[in-house]
């Protein structure tokens, strides 16, 4: 039997194999044959236990080193955990500085911890596809906890974020009128809200802004969600995870969690269906002899209507 063939890699992910859960993420990422065996074959009962974070917010908040002290207090708590790490890339070169992987370094030689850096290269679709199966695999290699952090609180990663059972948006003192212009986005996607780097000037008066935001959210729940952290010092990560972790309990209680998977699911379904027809529109746009003489809606609605099926 092939040393890469499905059945041989989803042994592996079942047994925790590093390598293993690495080429599945392969196979699934780069689209190959073997990607849709892989997936009709993970542990389905493992995936539905595991929790999503999803943590987002400017350059500059501290995403990534909140990130590392989430992995160091959920490992002392004995959990598995998987990071998926989104990274910038070059939309023309689609090479990236997986700058995520260099900071997750201290986890490197940690079993219990994998890690996967992926490059956006410009692809919306297929990055929130990728990502979602990404997830799966790692749930599926027995992560009680999967981490996905994004480059920052643009659509895209907006969409990447739909993913997450529970989303973190981390903010820092000193972002001005970034604060204002996310305020909508704030209301309408974060489940919490930290406050990091919490010893800078403004800390408090950017706590007490947010509060008032999340106010509504937070009687609805009884829980809070406008919580403070030094994460270069590890000071609020306890409290946080404690928060999470109730938070989870709730949106199980409630049904939330299954129905934003069921969300998830559908949206990440649209993902694919664009990816798997990219190619093949991608092949009519260039046998396309005139594409200079129609508005591009008109020529799209021509170019779908007369593409054979199948």
């Amino acid at each position: 039997m092939p040393v890469n063939s499905s059945h041989t890699l989803l042994t592996g992910i079942t047994k925790q194999d590093p390598r293993a859960i690495g080429r599945a993420i392969s196979v699934v990422e780069n689209n190959l044959s073997d990607a849709a065996e892989i997936l009709a074959g993970l542990d389905p009962k493992r995936i539905e236990n595991a929790l999503v974070l999803g943590i987002t917010g400017p350059p500059g908040a501290g995403k990534s080193t909140l990130t590392s002290s989430l992995i160091s207090e959920l490992r002392r708590r004995n959990k598995r955990v998987g990071i998926v790490a989104i990274d910038p890339s070059s939309p023309i070169s689609g090479g990236a500085v997986l700058g995520d992987r260099i900071r997750m370094m201290e986890h490197a030689l940690d079993k219990d911890v994998v890690v996967r850096s992926m490059a956006t290269r410009g692809r919306l679709g297929g990055l929130c596809a990728s990502a979602g199966a990404t997830v799966r695999i790692m749930a599926a290699s027995g992560c009680d906890v999967i981490l996905i952090e994004t480059v920052g609180v643009g659509q895209s990663e907006m969409d990447i974020i739909r993913l997450a059972d529970i989303t973190i948006m981390v903010l820092a003192p000193g972002f001005g009128d970034d604060i204002q212009a996310m305020k909508a986005g704030l209301l309408e996607v974060a489940d919490f809200l930290v406050v990091n780097k919490y010893d800078l000037p403004g800390a408090d008066a950017l706590r007490m802004e947010m509060q008032q935001i999340f106010v509504q959210k937070e009687e609805e729940s009884n829980i809070p969600r406008v919580l403070e952290t030094i994460a270069s010092e590890n000071s609020g990560i306890k409290k946080l995870i404690d928060s999470l972790h109730s938070f989870e309990a709730y949106i199980e209680t409630n049904s939330i969690k299954t129905k934003r998977r069921h969300e998830a699911l559908d949206s990440e379904t649209l993902d694919w269906i664009f990816e798997i027809l990219r190619p093949r529109f991608t092949e009519q746009l260039k046998k396309d002899s005139n594409p200079q003489q129609t508005d591009p809606r008109i020529r799209a609605q021509q170019l779908i209507a007369n593409t054979p099926n199948g």
